[in-house]
Order: structure tokens, then sequence, then C-alpha cells
């Protein structure tokens, strides 16, 4: 494939040259040259895997690349750490923010960099300091607030804050809106605007493409490492860009619904479960269903989830499966055949400083295991069967699941369920993070559990996913469920309305 080389231009700011980077065996960035003009936003795009995560660290001096140069307003650089390239002025902002819990706001974004005399912290230059920052930003941030106590859409003000306290001229942002609900995003897009007006060089990393169309002046779209098409967004389109990340035309984003037999059973049964954040709820999820419980941020969908599969105590109310009553915790319930891929894979699904083999079979290690110990052979063969069944590509089974792509990493949690052959499956937010391929691959799974008899309770905070996805959809606000459609009343319109009023109770 021919190497696409970027326009040359003496308006660009950040130039990279024919840059390679090796993780072992496997080549994230292969001959990647990019040009990104001064004050716009760049966007990249592509599939877990293309690079474009990585190939944003090496802006911000996160990575090294084994070879290529980096030039940035015309003269080389060579950033060995994100220290040095902030000395520069290029910031990174990662997907998960990176605050000091402990400390204030202000404290966080002024740290290293705090007013001094005589070798101590001036508290109220350091107030003062704070409270320029955020005007000039537009940020209403309370800077004595304590970090930890913020909400995502919050900290990644407070990261922003601290490039600006650095007077960076370039940020990198790597999903900034991968974690956050509909008005945070828009308050993130105001945001990437007005530093855009005020003279910063954006490079945007993201697998929104409405988002990218939306903010984006120019968009490289990368796969397998390399640049495949590099256009400006007022000549680009979703389905353009689609076919560029997987090269090859979506013909649709979900797949056919496959309705469940008439007279289907009930799965799981919940009724009146009061736990930690649910105040009251009550749903059915039939034999071979998909049902959808939408909500706003901190509506209880989660906090439902983590009750029905025992990781919170059940205060009132009734969980049933197969109309056995349950009890006890999630390895009880994993037991009994509810399964659950949570919402966020790092802080509570994968291990991943273990093996891609280990967390697939981490579940069923006791059946794999005589003596007390692991029987090796058996554990590769049953791993790499479901492995192979869950698709998880581009990645050996003794590598590290923390090298592998989003999209792949949430397969594999998907395969440790699934050695549990389990009756029900709870999914939290099961696409978030990964790119559109992936994403395909992961709904193709779900209707095809679906269709082989298990129950599905599906959560995503897409509303589209929902609706393309589910058979019924259970709406829930302020802890309890307070509406449910199924049929020509399953819209997004009576979704939002019972969402945010409450609607119509649930039967």
């Amino acid at each position: 494939m021919a190497r696409i080389a970027p326009p040359a231009s003496a308006r660009n700011y950040i130039e990279l040259q024919d840059v390679s980077k090796h993780y072992g065996g496997v080549l994230a960035l292969d001959c990647v040259s990019l040009a990104v003009e001064r004050g716009s936003v760049h966007a990249l795009i592509g599939e877990n895997g293309a690079g474009k995560s990585t190939l944003g660290k090496v802006v911000a001096g996160a990575v090294v690349p084994d070879h290529g140069r980096m030039l940035l307003g015309g003269a080389p650089v060579s950033f060995r750490t994100p220290k040095e390239a902030l000395d520069h002025g290029v910031a990174l902002i990662a997907q998960e923010p990176s605050v000091v819990p402990m400390l204030t706001v202000a404290q966080n974004v002024l740290l290293g960099s705090e007013p001094r005399s005589g070798g101590f912290i001036r508290r109220t230059g350091l107030r003062h300091r704070y409270r320029e920052l955020a005007a000039s930003a537009g940020f209403d941030l309370p800077g004595g607030v304590s970090a930890g106590r913020l909400r995502t859409a919050e900290q990644q003000q407070v990261e922003i804050l601290r490039a600006l306290a650095r007077d960076a001229s370039v940020i990198v942002m790597d999903e900034p809106s991968a974690a956050l609900g509909g008005p945070d995003t828009d308050r993130l897009h105001e945001i990437v605007r007005s530093l855009r007006s005020a003279g910063k060089t954006i490079v945007l990393i993201s697998h929104f493409l409405d988002e990218v169309l939306s903010l984006a002046d120019r968009v490289t779209v990368l796969r397998d490492g390399r640049v495949v098409h590099e256009v400006p967004v007022a000549e680009a389109s979703e389905a353009s860009l689609f076919e560029a990340m997987l090269g090859r035309p979506l013909t649709a984003t979900f797949p056919a619904k496959r309705p469940p037999a008439a007279d289907a059973p009930p799965v799981l049964a919940v009724r009146e479960l009061v736990a930690r954040g649910v105040a009251g709820a009550s749903l059915e999820v039939r034999k071979g269903e998909i049902v959808g419980l939408a909500g706003l941020v901190g509506a209880g969908r989660t906090e439902l989830a983590r009750a029905i599969y025992g990781a919170d105590a059940v205060v009132a109310g009734v969980v049933t499966l197969s109309g056995k009553s349950l009890r006890g915790g999630p390895r009880r319930r994993l037991d009994d055949g509810i399964a659950m891929i949570p919402e966020s894979r790092k802080d509570a699904g994968l291990i991943f400083t273990r093996s891609v083999l280990e967390n697939a079979t981490l579940a069923k290690v006791d059946a794999l295991s005589r003596f007390g110990f692991v029987q090796r052979a058996v554990e590769r063969r049953t791993g790499s069967q479901i492995l192979d069944r869950c698709q998880v590509r581009g990645a050996r089974t003794g590598a590290r699941v923390g090298a592998l792509s989003g999209g792949n990493q949430q397969k594999v949690l998907f395969a440790r369920m699934l050695m549990c052959e389990p009756h029900l499956m709870i999914a939290d937010e099961p696409t978030r993070g990964v790119d559109i391929g992936a994403k395909r691959a992961i709904y193709d799974m779900l209707v095809d559990l679906a269709g082989s008899g298990m129950g599905i309770l599906l959560i995503s905070s897409e509303l589209e996913e929902i609706l393309g996805l589910s058979h019924r959809v259970v709406v829930m606000r302020r802890g309890r469920t307070v509406a449910e459609f199924e049929g020509a009343e399953m819209n997004e319109a009576n979704i939002l309305a019972a969402a945010f009023s409450g609607g119509q109770e649930a039967a």
C-alpha cells in the first residue's frame, strides 16, 4: 500500500515524518507521516489497534518512536518524556483523567508550577492564579473543591486548565468524550472550539464520527498502523470515513433483530428491588430477549445491574432466575447462571498485568485445576476455543491483556463470561471505548447469544444502541423503573420524555 504523504504547508505546526513504532512483534505505526496546521483541530480516527492513540502519544512524548522524526514549528524535536513535550508546549489529555484526588482543583491545576516565596507555596497567589486561568477559559469550577469529588467531565476541565497553566500551544485529546453524557459532551465541544479560537492546536482522537465531523478541520484515518486516508472535513462524510476505517462499506450499523418466542418464559424477574442507588425497580427479561435499560447518567442503571449480579447488597425486593430466588455474591450468581460485563473493564473487569488467556479463564480456574494446580494444557485448549468464538484478534493468548486494543479487551471479557455458560448476560456499556468495527462484532455477538436462548439486559448511554438492539426498553429515573416501551412506542421521544420527567409508572 502506497504511503500517503501529508500536504506541505508553511502553516504546519506539527510534522511527523516516517514515524514507526514496534511493541514486541506488533508494528503499531508503520512509516506514518502527518502534518497538523497551527490553530486547527486535526482528528485521528481508525479502528482500535489502528495506531491512533500511539501516534497521539508520540506527539505528546508519552511514546518514543523507533524510527522517524518530528518537527514542531519547523524545528526538529525529540521528546523522551511527557515532561519534555510539556516544556515545548505540548500537553496530553488522556481518556482517563489523571488527578490527585486528595488535592484541591487549584492545587491540581498548578501542580509543579505553584507560585512560591522562599521555597513555600503562596496560597493566596495560587488561588488568584487559578481564578485567572478559570476565568480566561470560561470554566465555572471552584478551585477549593477536592478533585476526587469531581465528575469525569470536570476532571477533564482540570486537565485542560493544567495544560493552559503551562502555556501549552498543542493539546492532544485522546477519546475525551468516551465517558461523558450528552450535556457534558456538548460542553466539551464548546471548550475545544474556544481553544481553537484562542490559537491552540488540537490533535483529537475519537471514535465518534459525528464529533469529528462537527469539530475537526482535517481528519486522518489510520488502519493497521498506516495512514490510509486524509481529507479536509468539508470533503468527508460518515459513510466515507467508515469505509476508509474498515476497508469496506458498512452496510448496516445493527444486525437484524430476532424476536424471542411468543411463549418464551422469563429468565430474570426483579420485583421492587431496593439497593444502593436503587429505590424501587421492577423488570423482566425473557429467554432469547434483549431488554434495554435506559436513563440519564445517575439514574441507577449500573447500581441495579450490580445488585442483580450480587456485587451490591439487596436491601429489599426479590431477584429470581428462572423462578429461583437468588442469594449470595457474584461467585454464587455466576454459578446460578448470571454473567455481567462491567461498565469499566479497567476498574472492574480485566487484570491488565496478566495474560489474555488468564483473563479469559479466570472465572473457571477451579474447573481447570487439579489438586490445586491449573492444568495449563486444558486451560490453553479451553481458553483458545472461547477466545476464537469471541473473535479476539491480533494477540497471542500469552500476551498481556493490557496490550490489546479496547475492542479486543472487551471481547476477552465476553469470553470470560461465556465460559460460565450463563442463562442471563448483563452487558453494562458493552461498546464503550471501542471502534465501529469492534462495535459491530459485539452487536452481532449479543444478537447471536439472544438467538441461542440467552436473556440479555443491555445498559447503554447511546440511545441509538438501545433502540437498535433491544426488543423492549425499560427506563430508569432516580433509582426507579418508571416506564417500559416496545413496538411502535419504543422510540427516542418516549424514552427521553420518561427519562427526564418520569413518564408512566412501570407495571
